[in-house]
């Protein structure tokens, strides 16, 4: 009999794993109970899995083989002299039975198994089907079973042997391969069954792999949205600001010269133009489900003083203290969270603090760190209240702590509002 015997699905080998692909087209010649755990709807719903080609080769291999044995065994009753015709004549009945018997060892392996104990005991034209039997309960149930039935068929032997003695092999030779030929029949088909565990459990890593891909390929989409988000957040924030500061200018001095009320237009129009251009981009990356891969350069700090002419232009004070030599050493993503800050906190400047003067500060070392700082003294006089949801400033701080540093913000003892942040730059 074949070493890949198939049978019906184990329990212990229930697992919803896919059909492998690379049975397609041949799934003729796979073991059922192979197919059977590989597929998860039959699993689910408790159909008995289909003979395949194959298993009906091996059936009928089995069945066999059986025959032959028992056949074997009935020239070996004729020419022992200790058994007599009566009983030969039920031997071979009842080992007729076994070897029928065998076609049942699929759907019933542990009765079978269980059956042809007592039948073994009292026929040896059983056998043949009796290993078979046995092999097969070893390939489909666990080891708990295989070893009560097993060790009651190798205990068996002695006794079986005693009272019915081989004409032509001593007792003491007799026994011995008894016991070894249950346990050698017993041990194939825990290695078939091991194989077979194999197998299911390969699939179902390959499934979990699989399924823990698409769940870091969906993370790493989601962490990309977000990163889009505070990148939409900040730059929508800042031209919006200076939109509304310009618009306001000219609602509030409608006796304004031309020269002055074109320039407040131009720059109405030229940041509408900008954030319409910016989210025209992002809510592309969106549909598309992409991360951005337009190319469109990301601000470092040396795009700082461009940041900072653009506020002054809008009409806001302010004061930068830029102490660092060298911007381009910055490390890039050090450099736009820092832009970050100071752009998020002028955009807040602008809108809680009109009017006032603000503050920014950078300065920092490699090896020391970078510092960022803006402060605002409290603005004059009565500030109409501005919607916001404090978004930005926790997005900041999210920012700085994925850039590996800290930042702090919160009212001064004078009442103006400071944003302090320390981020890492290395040697």
């Amino acid at each position: 009999m074949s070493g890949d015997d198939a049978g019906q699905a184990s329990p212990v080998l229930t697992g919803e794993t896919p059909t492998p692909a690379l049975f397609t087209g041949r799934r003729w010649f796979i073991p059922s109970a192979l197919l059977h755990e590989l597929d998860p709807d039959a699993a689910r719903a408790g159909r008995r899995p289909r003979r395949t080609a194959r298993d009906w080769v091996v059936d009928f291999s089995c069945f066999l083989l059986a025959v032959l044995v028992g056949a074997a065994a009935i020239e070996a009753l004729n020419d022992n002299p200790h058994v007599p015709e009566w009983l030969a004549a039920v031997d071979q009945l009842t080992g007729a039975l076994a070897c029928a018997a065998v076609w049942l060892r699929r759907r019933w392996p542990l009765g079978l198994a269980v059956a042809m104990t007592p039948l073994t005991f009292v026929s040896d034209t059983a056998g043949g089907a009796g290993l078979i039997a046995l092999f097969t309960l070893a390939v489909h149930r666990p080891f708990r079973y295989v070893a009560w039935v097993g060790g009651i068929n190798a205990a068996l032997a002695p006794l079986y042997y005693w009272v019915r003695p081989d004409a032509d092999v001593p007792y003491l030779v007799s026994v011995p391969f008894a016991v070894l030929l249950t346990v050698a029949i017993v041990g194939w088909g825990m290695f078939v069954r091991a194989k077979r565990q194999l197998m299911v459990s390969l699939r179902d890593r390959a499934r979990r792999a699989e399924t823990e891909a698409e769940l870091r390929a969906e993370q790493a989409q989601r962490l990309a949205r977000e990163d889009i988000a505070r990148e939409m957040h900040d730059v929508l924030a800042h031209r919006l600001t200076l939109l509304s500061v310009h618009a306001g200018a000219l609602e509030f001095r409608p006796d304004a010269p031309p020269a002055e009320t074109a320039r407040a237009a131009g720059v109405i129009r030229e940041s509408a133009h900008e954030a319409l251009q910016d989210l025209r981009e992002i809510i592309g990356v969106l549909r598309a489900g992409e991360p951005d891969d337009t190319g469109r350069p990301q601000p470092t700090l040396g795009a700082l003083d461009t940041l900072v002419a653009e506020s002054r232009e809008a009409g806001m004070k302010v004061a930068l203290d830029h102490r660092v030599d060298d911007a381009a050493d910055v490390p890039s993503s050090v450099g736009r969270t820092a832009y970050r800050i100071v752009q998020e906190g002028l955009t807040n400047a602008r809108k809680h603090a009109p009017g006032t003067e603000v503050t920014v500060t950078v300065t920092g070392a490699p090896g020391d760190g970078l510092t960022v700082s803006v402060h605002n003294p409290p603005p004059e006089g009565e500030v109409p209240p501005v919607p916001g949801s404090g978004q930005g400033l926790i997005g900041l701080t999210e920012r700085a702590t994925l850039a590996g540093g800290r930042l702090e913000h919160g009212h001064t003892p004078e009442g103006g509002f400071e944003v302090r942040a320390r981020l890492p730059w290395g040697c």
